[in-house]
């Protein structure tokens, strides 16, 4: 059976030379293959100590059991802190805490109903623009791209992609995103001041942009609130949100940093699982034609997305295989002792949903493609403790539900209306804000 594109492995030996090579070009395929067996792996240079984990009980150790003795690393910042300032994905300690309190109402249950839709909506926009595609071959990145973003502006914002500021955002974004990985090079190890950092001046120039952008929406929304005429969407909620502990809200700047978050989490990530979903609905159409199958009863209801099964086990699986965010950094504070391995403070602890997804020792039919996994013993089993898509513990993503309404309705509206096929060569995944295809997706839609 046809295995989905996974990237080579490099060799086991490399000079710090070789791998700063291989890490600027893609951090996938800078790693060796042995990670997808190891439990833990030790990088080791005379400047650092860099650790992988991928074994289930180190993982809730660092995420789960004792959070605070492993905050983000602080080099995650080096390349992300030009767009996303000072947001909840960059901070820790009590100003983390702080800006969870006033963020995670607007996404609780009864809140994520209210978005629906404006999810509906900017799923038949997809649709529609997709129908003037129609027999063509699409480069799937760019369209899931551009139906994620109007999911964000539209819950955001109460606003559509073609508004003028959000076309301008999602423009200078698609230029953004190629030029800066999530993770750079002194993120994943704690490198001299000597060694290079990947970043550009145009990438800076382009976040600062974006930020512009993202404050001429934030201050109009201010004043709608201050004017009690603004919308009642996620931006309203949380920008009026009280931190029940100080009675603080956030400010203009503070909100701004808050927004260029959401937009990356909510729009780059959703784009990368969505694209590779539908490239594996389009390597798998006998999986394509369940889901079209499933959804020929769709209905703009919130309770109809509980019946679309198929789609969201397809859309896990999509996740485990190409998990948008392939790598985190965590960073120990006092010493500790893992697999006999003695850690020193300040050491960078990386936990890889990339190889845990994938881990031989845990996974049956680790890099095959199978959606029923998720109902089989060995499935529920490494669900509970080997995939975390949307990481764990208290820093799980606050928009995990928000994705997971999201994915499969998009899915499953694009696969009720067309029939595709893939075009070319297979994608090969890379690194860049997200896992994306190094040439792009091609597919070929037909209508059904």
């Amino acid at each position: 059976m046809t295995l989905p594109p996974k990237p080579a492995s490099r060799p086991e030996k490399v000079s710090l030379r070789q791998y700063v090579k291989l890490f600027r070009e893609d951090i996938l395929s800078a790693q060796p293959a042995k990670l997808y067996r190891a439990w833990m792996a030790e990088f080791r240079t005379p400047f650092f100590r860099s650790y992988l984990l991928n074994q289930p009980e180190l993982i809730k150790t660092v995420l789960k059991e004792r959070p605070d003795d492993f905050p983000k690393s602080s080099r995650i910042s080096e390349g992300l802190r030009p767009l996303l300032g000072n947001s909840v994905f960059l901070t820790n300690g009590d100003v983390w805490k702080r800006q969870r309190r006033i963020i995670d109402p607007a996404f609780e249950g009864g809140r994520l109903r209210d978005t629906f839709g404006a999810m509906w909506a900017a799923s038949e926009a997809a649709v529609a623009r997709l129908a003037k595609l129609e027999g063509q071959v699409v480069e799937i990145e760019e369209e899931t791209s551009h139906a994620a973003a109007d999911v964000i502006f539209r819950t955001l914002f109460s606003i559509p992609i073609e508004h003028e500021i959000a076309s301008q955002v999602f423009s200078q974004f698609r230029d953004y995103q190629r030029s800066q990985p999530i993770l750079n090079l002194g993120a994943f190890v704690p490198l001299p001041r000597w060694v290079p950092r990947f970043f550009r001046a145009e990438t800076k120039a382009t976040a600062a942009s974006i930020r512009g952008l993202i404050k001429q929406l934030t201050e109009e929304r201010m004043a709608a609130i201050r004017a009690g005429t603004a919308p009642d969407d996620l931006a309203t909620k949380i920008m009026t949100t009280r931190d029940p502990e100080t009675g603080d809200t956030f400010d203009a700047d503070e909100m701004v940093d808050q927004v260029a978050i959401f937009f990356l989490a909510g729009h780059e990530t959703s784009a990368s699982a969505l694209a590779w979903a539908l490239y594996l609905m389009a390597l798998y159409p006998d999986w394509q034609e369940k889901i079209a199958a499933e959804a020929v009863d769709l209905e703009e209801s919130f309770s109809a997305v509980s019946r679309l099964k198929v789609s969201r086990d397809v859309f896990r699986e999509a996740l485990r295989l190409y998990p948008p965010v392939p790598m985190m950094v965590r960073q120990s504070t006092c010493p500790e002792t893992f697999r006999s391995r003695q850690i020193r403070p300040g050491a960078q602890m990386v936990l890889s949903p990339w190889h845990l997804h994938r881990h031989e020792r845990l996974w049956e039919n680790p890099d095959g493609f199978d959606p029923t996994r998720w109902q089989t013993e060995n499935g529920r089993q490494c669900a509970r403790d080997a995939y975390m898509p949307f990481s764990a513990g208290p820093r799980v993503c606050t928009g995990a539900g928000f994705a997971m309404v999201e994915g499969p309705l998009i899915l499953s509206m694009i696969l009720r209306h067309f029939r595709i096929t893939p075009e070319g060569p297979s994608p090969v995944p890379v690194a860049y804000l997200t896992v994306r295809s190094k040439d792009g997706i091609r597919l070929r839609l037909e209508r059904r």
